[in-house]
């Protein structure tokens, strides 16, 4: 049989995962009302993504436990393929931006995002990422800037959010700046505890107001942290749901678009596969919960992946790569929870948003 890179007259890439994890059906929560939303972004993520890891762990993931699916378009108003400031704003704000712009339309006007939206209503926000803080997709729920290169002036936003729980890394820009300013002492100021260990972050225990910042960077990579970001996750989530009127959160699968980037089949899918079974545990905990919706989707494309080849009962993958930027792919939504109904059909990225708005404020979509 001819090789796919022969097939395709392109490289290609093999990539076996050889830590398979085993997956369960979860019962669909009976509750028809919303308390809680959680948004959980693959950077990057694409369908081929999906299936691609799906493959490597012999023909299944978390993920299927969705039981909606929609596809959300990603341009941005100045670019046909978008970025993670102008795509993340949009799910993040429910307005399309320019290329590079973060929590801001295209003139530069700060915009409301579900992270305020929850404050509005009294309940708790949160973050969880695997990447740097001033990096857009965290940014584009918390901070404001024309262009997320400029990357102190982002995090000098964090203080003034207004979120409650925040873990990711990039540490290295929250003091010794070069304008002055200590960021974790200004957070502490406003009640933050401020957490820079694991250890600390974990033990802590009184309310949802910490910012745990334990890297300089990233988080380490995904066969160093383990399941760190589900473990963070919910943290935040058990913290949050103290609330007695609920919380939104968003997690973010950070460093997908990283490996996409660098066409790196074997990091890309470890990250992946680290994402959906941090979908997993959030889908559990939701479908105990009752009253909690969670929506998975992407920002963008990144990569052009392309899956030519593989064996689902051997974990086997054989993909190549269109591009080292992003791709100007629909990229699909899912849903699990009360609501879950609402995220099917073809749609703006920025609907994303209108749906999360509506059902945290009324529990219902009026």
């Amino acid at each position: 049989m001819q090789s796919a890179s022969a097939q395709y007259n392109m490289p290609t890439q093999t990539f076996t995962y050889d830590k398979p994890y085993a997956v369960e059906k979860i019962a669909t929560p009976k509750g028809k009302k919303v308390k809680n939303v959680i948004l959980m972004i693959g950077d990057g993520m694409s369908l081929m993504h999906v299936y691609t890891a799906w493959t490597a762990n012999r023909g299944k993931l978390w993920l299927e436990n969705a039981t909606a699916t929609g596809l959300s378009k990603t341009w941005a108003t100045n670019k046909l393929v978008t970025d993670s400031g102008s795509g993340g704003t949009s799910l993040a704000t429910g307005v399309k931006t320019c290329y590079h712009a973060v929590g801001v339309d295209p003139e530069g006007k700060p915009l409301t995002s579900l992270v305020d939206v929850a404050k509005e209503l009294g309940k708790d926000a949160g973050i969880a990422v695997t990447c740097r803080l001033w990096d857009a997709t965290p940014c584009d729920f918390c901070c404001h800037n024309i262009d997320r290169d400029k990357e102190e002036e982002l995090v000098g936003d964090y203080p003034t959010s207004g979120v409650n729980f925040v873990f990711g890394g990039g540490a290295e820009k929250f003091c010794g700046r070069k304008d002055g300013r200590d960021i974790f002492n200004e957070l502490r100021v406003k009640g933050y505890h401020v957490s820079r260990s694991l250890d600390d972050f974990f033990a802590y225990d009184t309310n949802s107001n910490i910012f745990a910042v334990p890297y300089d960077k990233d988080t380490p990579l995904p066969d160093e942290r383990g399941d760190l970001l589900a473990r963070a996750s919910m943290k935040g989530i058990d913290l949050m749901n103290r609330n007695k009127k609920g919380f939104f959160m968003m997690i973010e699968g950070s460093q997908l678009d990283d490996y996409g980037h660098f066409n790196q089949l074997d990091m890309l899918m470890k990250e992946t596969l680290d994402f959906d079974q941090t979908v997993g545990k959030v889908m559990k905990w939701a479908a105990e919960d009752g009253e909690t919706l969670v929506v998975v989707t992407a920002d963008h494309e990144t990569g052009g992946l392309t899956l030519v080849n593989g064996d689902k009962n051997e974990g086997r993958v054989e993909c190549c790569f269109s591009t080292r930027d992003h791709s100007g792919a629909m990229v699909p939504v899912y849903a699990f929870g009360p609501g879950a109904e609402h995220f099917t059909g073809i749609y703006e990225n920025t609907d994303v948003f209108k749906r999360i708005k509506q059902l945290l404020t009324y529990g219902v979509i009026k």
